[in-house]
């Protein structure tokens, strides 16, 4: 047990530090493991990484992502920044305001953070340098709020969370609304109190008219999320349906509203969308034999038994699971990291009675706060390469964002309910 465990993780961590994909060093020590220890028929790889895919959930991946793109280049974005500006622009702090307001909308169509980020970053960061914010400042709050992407529903990681789980998807969708909304609270107060010390330039106010104007400009995006969420909750359509009509919403304001993409643009953004989806779509399949490999191996009740021998109070086992984590996060993609240890670490919360969406509400939280850590940190790359600074320049301003969100999951982990209580309520 503990020698061919050791053999696959030395063969997966050896094959990613030689720049190895995620997918191709997932299935490679799989299946060398496979072969060495004879456990099965080799066909387990064929079956195990097509039937994975084989899910209809999982359609809504590339279709939310292929919403966000249409919407990001068709001049949503831009309207839910311009409407945020008037609306918030003249308090302390009014920019990062904008940015963490226009950010949460955002991330309502997208699920993703990267694509947050790239799309409300590309707009904000200049803006912000513009009007005297420092770059370092600029960089860490449009990465941080990047982070809602994933909490924020729909969520692309809970969509695989429930189909790993068989956690009910628009179950996980609810339970991150209020995740969601304390990220952004934790975020703004973070952003007053930074802005309030430096001194960044306030915006002027804007008039009741500037203000209607806006919000009758950036009605469609505003209104992209109610007919998505709303069609989920209310029960009209399933999560995968809701992503077919998010993108045929957004094709329609982009290309006969907006106006600002015309069909020509079409096929690139297809053409983008499918490189992302293709790499998750991989990814997914690799992991499910990975853990297929695993389970055979029996490492999942080995893991288990250990961690329980440790303690049998779910508070304690969850602080450790949450340390784990976290340190995982720094160093794996979220996608990544939630395929390997989803399987692994949620047999073991559901043995102490922890509940499987309160589980995976902590285990996406924790691995979004990846998104910010070094040595990854995709979010903070992307921000700092729209910025062209370096991501140490960031770490000024970003370890008190980081350090808010870290109680931001303590208080979910702590206390269930803030996750549980509106999937109960509308059950």
């Amino acid at each position: 047990m503990l020698l061919s465990l050791l053999i696959l993780f030395m063969l997966f961590f050896l094959l990613i530090a030689t720049n190895m994909p995620v997918a191709f060093a997932l299935g490679i020590s799989s299946l060398v493991l496979l072969i060495l220890h004879d456990l099965s028929n080799i066909n387990l790889f064929i079956t195990a990484s097509f039937g994975a895919s084989d899910s209809f959930p999982l359609i809504a991946i590339p279709l939310f992502i292929l919403a966000g793109d249409v919407m990001s280049t068709g001049g949503i974005a831009r309207r839910l920044v311009v409407f945020a500006e008037k609306l918030f622009g003249a308090f302390t702090g009014g920019l990062g305001i904008i940015t963490i307001m226009a950010s949460f909308i955002f991330a309502s169509i997208s699920g993703s953070g990267p694509a947050t980020v790239a799309a409300i970053g590309g707009i904000m960061l200049p803006f912000m340098v513009k009007k005297g914010y420092s770059k370092s400042y600029a960089t860490s709050i449009v990465a941080s709020a990047g982070s809602m992407g994933p909490i924020v529903p729909p969520s692309i990681i809970f969509i695989l969370f429930g189909v790993m789980s068989g956690v009910s998807i628009g179950g996980m969708f609810i339970a991150g609304i209020i995740p969601g909304i304390l990220i952004a609270v934790a975020l703004l107060i973070v952003n007053y109190f930074i802005t309030k010390k430096e001194g960044f330039a306030k915006e002027e106010k804007s008039n009741l008219s500037d203000i209607l104007k806006a919000l009758y400009d950036a009605k469609f995006a505003l209104f992209a999320p109610v007919i998505v969420l709303g069609g989920i909750y209310g029960g009209i359509f399933t999560p995968t349906e809701a992503a077919v009509i998010a993108v045929f919403y957004g094709l329609i304001v982009s290309l006969f509203v907006h106006k600002e993409i015309g069909f020509k643009d079409i096929p690139g953004i297809f053409m983008n969308t499918s490189a992302v989806s293709g790499g998750v779509m991989i990814l997914v399949g690799a992991a499910s034999f990975f853990g297929r490999v695993l389970s055979l191996e029996r490492v999942p009740q080995f893991l288990s038994e250990s961690i329980s021998g440790i303690s049998t109070n779910p508070i304690i086992i969850l602080i450790i699971i949450n340390l784990f984590l976290l340190l995982i996060g720094m160093f794996m993609e979220t996608v990544s990291a939630l395929m390997i240890f989803v399987p692994l670490l949620l047999p073991i919360a559901v043995n102490l009675g922890v509940d499987p969406m309160h589980f995976g509400m902590i285990i996406c939280l924790n691995l979004t706060l990846g998104l910010l850590t070094p040595p990854l940190g995709v979010n903070v790359f992307i921000a700092s390469r729209l910025a062209g600074i370096s991501f140490d320049q960031t770490f000024k301003h970003l370890i008190p964002i980081f350090i808010s969100l870290i109680i931001v999951l303590a208080l979910v982990t702590l206390f269930p309910q803030l996750t549980l209580f509106l999937p109960e309520l509308l059950k």
